[in-house]
This record gives C-alpha cells, sequence and structure tokens, in this order.
C-alpha cells in the first residue's frame, strides 16, 4: 500500500507541473503537440490538435481513477472502517477527481498565460471515470471467480 501511495504522490505532482506551469506558450508543449500530430499524421491517424488536447485531458486523469480507487478501498480497510464495494468507490474516486480538476482550472484562472475551461473539467472527471470503471471491473470479475470457485456464487 505505501508504494501505491507514493505512486499516487508522484502522479499527483506531475499533473500539478504540467497543469500549473506556466503558459503553455512559454514551453515546448506546442512543439510536442506539433510532433505527435506529425507522427499520427504519418501513421495514417486523422487526429486534430482539438481532438489531441481533449484526448490528453482524459488519459491525464485515467491514473487518478487506476490508482485512487485501490487507495480509497485500502485506506479504509486499514482503519477499520466499511470498504466502499468498486462500483461506490468508483463514484467517490470520480468524484474526487472532478473536484481536483476544478480546484486545477480555478488556479490556472489566476496563473498567466493559461486559459481555465469547463471541458478541460469534465474530460478530466470522464478520464477519472474511466480509470475507476477499469479497475472496478477488475474486482468485480476477481470477486465473482473467487465466488464461483468456493460455490458462494
Amino acid at each position: 500500500m505505501r508504494l501505491l501511495t507514493w505512486t499516487f504522490a508522484a502522479y499527483l505532482a506531475a499533473v500539478g507541473v504540467v497543469t500549473l506551469w506556466p503558459s503553455p506558450q512559454s514551453t515546448a508543449a506546442p512543439g510536442w503537440a506539433t510532433a505527435t500530430l506529425d507522427v499520427l499524421h504519418g501513421l495514417g491517424v486523422p487526429m486534430t490538435l482539438a481532438v489531441l488536447e481533449a484526448s490528453a485531458n482524459v488519459v491525464m486523469f485515467l491514473p487518478f481513477g487506476v490508482l485512487g480507487l485501490p487507495l480509497l478501498r485500502g485506506r479504509a480497510a486499514r482503519r477499520g472502517a466499511r470498504v466502499p464495494g468498486p462500483w461506490r468507490g468508483v463514484g467517490i474516486v470520480t468524484l474526487a477527481g472532478g473536484v481536483l480538476s476544478a480546484a486545477i482550472e480555478l488556479t490556472q484562472n489566476l496563473l498567466p498565460g493559461r486559459v481555465p475551461t469547463v471541458q478541460d473539467v469534465v474530460l478530466n472527471t470522464l478520464g477519472a471515470l474511466v480509470g475507476a470503471l477499469a479497475v472496478a471491473a477488475v474486482l468485480a470479475l476477481r470477486g465473482r471467480r473467487r465466488a464461483v470457485r468456493s460455490g458462494t456464487a
């Protein structure tokens, strides 16, 4: 659990750097986006900058759900509290991802050159949801297999 906690902390720090660094115009971000589009176009993938940015917002928060759900369940178990079921945990982790994304966007409003958008909050929250759903599905399948093996299903 300690490794998971440190991994989640490192992930959050990386998200902070990516989202709260000074204006993308003063970093290599546009060059990176252009290079990525060039590679994708070379592979025959018809991608626009808008679709790339939207996809990046979803992908950036996938780890929030993937790491957040097991962390939430593990912390509850260690405290002796009722461990939320996988599906209920999905809601909690998704809400937390949305709150974090909204806080990031509100902070970006204070930074020169950064432009906060509701679209980013929605796409980041979607990423947290998809990541948490993937973990919940794996946990549900594992639980079902255990029940079948033990004859309780």
